[in-house]
């Protein structure tokens, strides 16, 4: 009888990780002992995966207030700094804007609207059009906004950002002027010296205020990129990634992380002899339908992953197979003439019908995503996740 179960995805639990703890030894041996636990062997082409958060804990790639602060100090010397579309959240980017706020006399927040850039939204895109606001050319000041909109908080979080952004800035020693426009160059009618706070579309934003006159435009990816005083960093992403960890300090994206997926996977080879994928994690890229974020606020889904999960799904849509090529045919038969058109398929499906409706994203995305759902961001104490049947298909027995 044929095998009736595909794609399996576990949650692997393991110690709660320290600075300075050996994830190569650690995540290994929570795989065997799973292993042996749960009764499940390893396979070739199996997927390790473990959180981007567990990685940078253990690295001891955090960093304070002080030290953002110190660092937007010297890069902008102390004076008037604009922020333009950060992320409305108190996990991504309030410790970040406390630091920011900390090392500048005063900061010019612009925010996007009617939503920030993965979908957290300050107003309701209904009362938008019911006010007669055109997104693509008002521009609205902090007391416009109130006038139109009052005081909106966020659908889960109950939290006013434009007020929680405010007194963040205040409380840490800067004036705070607060725009509402998504043409990045509102912000040099301002001040010239820009930090952009956006993620995935950081570098056009660049482009556009240092061609409009901008004077020193820089990214949050541009921010702790070397270390402060001994502090963390990341030279690639900055504080890009980041999550907050005291109120006072910050988790950065993890760096440095292909020798160690790479070790771990030598090291399941050494004990099992079989070749696992390995990678590590961040943000899955998914939205949600009712809140309507898109959840990536990672700069990307996995910063080191073993080459095995590089490229794209070649994948035939059975359903399209059934419904067209062999709509004559049923039970055996069908079943049959499907597993040799998977047998015979070409290399690269692309632009072919027959993989019409596939999912067009990349493999450590894919994969991502679906880790991130397996181990959750809350309680589960589950931060490797173990993918067994991933590159299985309707011919696998």
């Amino acid at each position: 009888m044929s095998r009736m179960v595909g794609t399996i995805s576990r949650g692997v639990r393991a110690p709660i990780i320290r600075e300075g703890d050996d994830l190569r030894e650690i995540v290994t041996n929570s795989i065997l002992e799973a292993s042996k636990e749960d009764g499940f062997e390893i396979r070739d082409r199996d997927i390790v995966a473990m959180t981007e958060a567990i990685v940078a804990r253990a690295q001891g790639n955090y960093a304070s207030v002080d030290d953002i602060a110190t660092d937007v100090r010297t890069k902008f010397g102390g004076g008037t700094v604009g922020l333009v579309f950060p992320i409305m959240s108190r996990n991504r980017f309030s410790i970040c804007l406390k630091g920011i706020a900390k090392g500048a006399k005063k900061i010019v927040l612009q925010l996007s609207y009617p939503s920030d850039e993965v979908g957290n939204h300050l107003i309701s895109v209904d009362k938008m059009d019911e006010m007669g606001v055109d997104p693509y050319r008002d521009v609205l000041t902090e007391e416009r906004y109130r006038e139109l909109f009052g005081y909106e908080k966020h659908r889960f979080t109950g939290v006013d950002y434009v007020e929680y952004y405010r007194d963040l800035i205040e409380s840490s020693g800067a004036e705070a002027e607060i725009i509402f426009a998504n043409n990045p160059r509102e912000i040099l009618k301002y001040t010239k010296y820009v930090i952009c706070c956006d993620i995935h579309t950081r570098e056009r934003t660049k482009r556009t205020l240092l061609a409009n006159g901008g004077k020193l435009v820089l990214g949050l990816d541009d921010i702790m990129n070397e270390s402060i005083n001994g502090s963390g960093y990341n030279e690639k992403y900055g504080l890009l990634g980041t999550n907050k960890a005291t109120e006072t300090s910050v988790k950065l994206f993890p760096r440095d992380c292909q020798s160690l997926v790479e070790d771990i996977q030598k090291r399941l080879f050494d004990a099992t002899g079989k070749h696992v994928e390995v990678m590590v994690y961040g943000d899955g890229a998914f939205k949600d339908p009712v809140g309507k974020i898109w959840e990536l606020a990672d700069p990307v889904v996995s910063p080191a992953y073993t080459s095995g999960l590089e490229g794209t799904p070649n994948e035939l849509k059975l359903k399209y197979l059934a419904d067209n090529e062999f709509a004559n045919l049923s039970g055996d038969e069908l079943k049959d003439a499907i597993k040799q058109s998977i047998r015979k398929k070409d290399s690269d499906l692309k632009g072919s019908m027959a993989s019409q409706g596939t999912t067009p994203r990349r493999l450590t995305d894919l994969i991502g995503s679906l880790c991130d759902l397996t181990s959750g961001s809350g309680d589960k104490g589950t931060p490797i996740v173990f993918i067994q049947g991933y590159f299985d298909n309707y011919t696998n027995d």
